[in-house]
């Protein structure tokens, strides 16, 4: 779907900056090799000074990406997760590395997280988010309120990574995606809630995840390809 983008969106051509595609990684290893891996190779762009964007896919493997980038940073690194979960459980179905506990996982890293449209999560997520200090902007408020703009504190780091479960959206937005749950946020109401989160603040990393192809629903690949393409032109 990317191949057939426009090149200009939001005043902005982020492909005439230079995008390079790698080589998927292999994803039949064990999750921890998995996890080294990306993490070596988002650690190796961003000691470039690129921003690495990494799509997937399932979401435990933002950890890895994330934690790439904070090995090559020499400042603090803040999180932007837009999502229809929490993902703040410690383990699920017996696996630490899962869509359902990366956001735990990075918390427990010391990372300073802001979280948009969340819907969908247990007693002892909203405890231990809670708990962590999590900025917790939930999709009942944002869509309700039609809030497409926040403020973040003076205290959240300078640098930000973007994290975007594609079920943030609302499925009549994007229906491909494993866990889809209804009453999530608009297509640019999503981006305007990271645009806000951005302003004043450098994006040093992105990752886009959750999407499931459908044959029949070429419309959630275009969505989805459109969604980074935008956050690259907010990456600039």
């Amino acid at each position: 779907a990317s191949h057939q983008l426009e090149r200009l969106t939001q005043g902005h051509v982020p492909c005439a900056e230079g995008i390079f595609t790698h080589a998927p990684i292999d994803c039949g290893q064990e999750i921890e090799a998995v996890m080294a891996d990306l993490r070596a190779l988002t650690g190796a762009i961003s000691k470039r000074g690129h921003i690495p964007v990494t799509l997937g896919g399932e979401h435990s493997v933002s950890y890895g990406a994330v934690m790439g980038v904070v090995d090559a940073l020499d400042a603090p690194l803040g999180l932007v997760h837009i999502d229809a979960h929490a993902d703040f459980r410690n383990a699920y179905q017996g696996h630490t590395y899962s869509h359902a506990s990366v956001m735990y996982l990075l918390a427990q890293e010391g990372l300073p997280m802001a979280s948009f449209g969340v819907r969908a999560l247990a007693e002892e997520e909203e405890t231990a988010r809670r708990a962590h200090g999590v900025i917790a902007f939930d999709a009942p408020d944002l869509v309700r309120g039609n809030i497409s703009a926040i403020t973040l504190p003076d205290d959240f780091p300078e640098n930000i990574y973007v994290t975007f479960d594609l079920d943030g959206l609302d499925p009549s937005v994007l229906p491909a995606t494993g866990t889809p749950v209804p009453g999530g946020l608009g297509y640019y109401q999503a981006l305007d809630l990271v645009e806000s989160a951005l302003d004043g603040r450098h994006c040093v990393g992105i990752d886009v995840m959750e999407l499931a192809p459908r044959a029949e629903q070429p419309a959630s690949d275009f969505t989805a390809a459109q969604i980074a393409y935008n956050l690259m032109a907010m990456c600039r």
